[in-house]
């Protein structure tokens, strides 16, 4: 990730790139390649304590991001941060409570809430056009990261990339989740769940069913995914698919149809720090970005329902072969669905 947001910073004309820092010699390397004019560090420290520096990026594993945060409040930085923002709940609360205490400005990449494809989906579900917003279906499965490869304290699968769909459920229900029951599989006899799907409903009435997995076809010729959103409402629907090149958005209302098409987008880094540059510009929190609070909540009920697939028959289906098959292809993998980058490349 911290490659993601060097490649957006150096586009964007109101930031300049001071420091890049990482522990590790290989991606220091690389690093110096991307952005020759950057001093490179090891330590992150000598950067927080320059006093040119307005804001720092945070893209390290979970289990760092508590004391990085605590030193950029500490050091009055404002803050972008990867999710989740830290490695367990308690720490996460706590970082919530620097952020929300501090004379800074934060925010987290939870980008789903930040895509144009669903923001004009929940202008339509608020439009009158769908009647009124009943039921919602979201759904997330690609051949993704295999257990075991990575980043282990950002949790399983459906915490790691799942509490993005977590968030942008209780975003379009404009409520708080009241209730949730999970089923998980236990995919190649990982300890962990690998697939998991969640449904209930918040507190004003919303049903939902959440699905995410990154077991869809790992060791298939062809490699693709299954990706949707649909809001049903009690006059109309509107649906949302993507191939992660374009996304498609289908709007079938009371008064009109729609059918958008336009390019994916990505994470949206760039828009989350084009919102920070703004913030710092103005000294008014951009009120679009995404908070430390509500990628807090949605940690939270993303590990309630992972607890709550542990007491509902977590069964085990695969071998612990077909798990090593799995990561042998994926190191050999060209292209592919959530590869991790290889340090001796340039980008």
């Amino acid at each position: 990730m911290g490659r993601c947001y060097l490649r957006e910073l150096l586009q964007n004309e109101a930031f300049e790139v001071v420091y890049i820092c990482d522990v590790d010699a290989a991606c220091r390397e690389v690093a110096r390649r991307q952005a020759p004019q950057a001093q490179i560090l090891s330590d992150f420290r000598p950067a927080f304590d320059d006093e040119r520096i307005r804001a720092v990026v945070l893209c390290t594993t979970a289990d760092a991001r508590l004391q990085q945060i605590r030193e950029a409040v500490a050091a009055g930085k404002h803050i972008i941060a990867e999710k989740p923002i830290a490695d367990t709940l308690e720490h996460e609360w706590e970082a919530v409570r620097l952020a929300e205490e501090a004379p800074v400005m934060s925010t987290t990449n939870m980008y789903l809430q930040n895509a144009w494809y669903h923001t004009v989906m929940r202008d339509a579900a608020y439009s009158g056009e769908l009647g009124e917003l009943a039921i919602m279906r979201i759904c997330h499965m690609t051949p993704g990261l295999a257990p075991g490869e990575g980043h282990e304290s950002e949790g399983p699968s459906f915490h790691d990339c799942g509490m993005h769909y977590v968030n942008l459920a209780r975003w379009f229900a404009r409520s708080e989740f009241k209730t949730w029951h999970a089923q998980g599989m236990r995919m190649w006899d990982w300890k962990d769940p690998w697939w998991l799907q969640a449904h209930g409903t918040f507190e004003n009435g919303i049903v939902y069913d959440i699905t995410q997995g990154f077991v869809y076809g790992q060791l298939s010729k062809d490699q693709t995914h299954n990706s949707y959103v649909e809001l049903i409402g009690t006059k109309g629907f509107c649906r949302m698919t993507h191939d992660f090149k374009t996304a498609v958005v289908d709007i079938h209302g009371v008064t009109e149809t729609l059918h958008i098409e336009r390019p994916f987008g990505g994470k949206n880094i760039d828009r989350l720090i084009a919102e920070m540059a703004d913030s710092i510009a103005t000294g008014r929190r951009n009120e679009q970005m995404p908070t430390f609070r509500e990628s807090a909540i949605a940690s939270e009920y993303a590990w309630r329902m992972l607890e709550d697939a542990r007491r509902n028959d977590l069964p085990s289906i695969g071998t612990h072969d077909e798990l090593e098959a799995i990561w042998e292809h994926r190191r050999n993998l060209k292209d592919g669905y959530g590869l991790l980058p290889r340090l001796n490349k340039n980008v």
